[in-house]
């Protein structure tokens, strides 16, 4: 079985950090911590992975980094590499980037961009596009989580922001039901994403992360109603430019990581096994510099 590299790996401890947006998160209000993540890939083949920031308080993003690189640095866990939390539209941004210098465990930032605190057009404002185009200059990614019906944005951004590699997260934050036509979304159907996908994939400088979507899988969901959505992003993206990421604790609101693991390994059996090994593995070996 081709091991998995997870490129989209939480942990959160409410008993030292705050995560506002966890109190109407139902079973997500509880603390994910090593010991959890470690049973939760049991049997799932995965290799490594990669912690995503979690959107806890401003204030407490340097706290968040330094809690992360004692926790890579740690040979018992399989986290290798991080991308933290940070704000490319902050008047401070710039010395933030510049503490984090030399922490090669560092691959990227990411700014959650789907809240109410990011208006549509945030991420096309001045003073974020220069701070992406920072990013870029010191070899750190930027991951994208944006609304479906903002794709055009991220495809805008990405023209603005070409020598910045932008990893798109959970395949545009796709509702997989709107994309397989079962059911209808309140933000998109299937064909306005299918169009937001395909420009968004038109810019060599961004990277789709197959994830997220099983969250929003309706009960009973099986690799078939997942399939649309993972099949569009493979296709227009190619198998150079694409990587698993497993989302857990989040991916438990449809599925065990396991279980959506097994589902992506059915949908892509059809696939090269090349092209599987790329997508599971080998491109996020080589994104992050693993």
């Amino acid at each position: 079985m081709i091991p998995i590299i997870d490129t989209h790996q939480h942990l959160w401890d409410l008993s030292r950090f705050e995560l506002p947006w966890v109190a109407g998160a139902g079973a997500l209000n509880r603390s994910f911590l090593a010991n959890d993540y470690a049973a939760a890939i049991d049997g799932a083949e995965v290799a490594a992975s990669i912690y995503m920031e979690v959107d806890m308080a401003p204030h407490q993003r340097r706290a968040e980094a330094e809690y992360i690189l004692e926790h890579i640095r740690d040979s018992a866990n399989p986290t290798a590499a991080a991308v933290l939390s940070g704000d490319p539209g902050h008047a401070g941004f710039a010395d933030y980037v510049a503490e984090l210098e030399g922490q090669t465990e560092v691959k990227g930032i990411r700014r959650v961009l789907h809240v109410a605190e990011a208006p549509r057009g945030a991420c096309l404002q001045d003073e974020f596009v220069a701070g992406l185009q920072l990013l870029g200059r010191k070899g750190l990614s930027f991951d994208v989580c944006i609304r479906p019906e903002e794709l055009d944005d991220a495809a805008t951004l990405a023209q603005r922001c070409p020598d910045t590699r932008l990893v798109l997260d959970h395949c545009g934050n796709a509702d997989p039901n709107a994309v397989n036509g079962t059911a209808l979304s309140n933000t998109h159907d299937g064909d306005q994403w299918r169009r937001g996908i395909e420009r968004v994939a038109s810019q060599p400088s961004v990277i789709c992360k197959i994830s997220g979507i099983v969250a929003r899988a309706r009960p009973g969901w099986t690799a078939g109603d997942l399939a649309p959505t993972i099949d569009h992003c493979l296709d227009v993206f190619g198998p150079d430019r694409v990587v698993f990421g497993g989302d857990w604790p989040v991916c438990t609101l449809g599925a065990s990581l396991s279980e959506w693991a097994s589902a992506l390994r059915d949908v892509i059996s059809r696939r090269s096994e090349a092209e599987q090994r790329q997508l599971l593995h080998e491109n996020a070996r080589l994104i992050y510099r693993l």
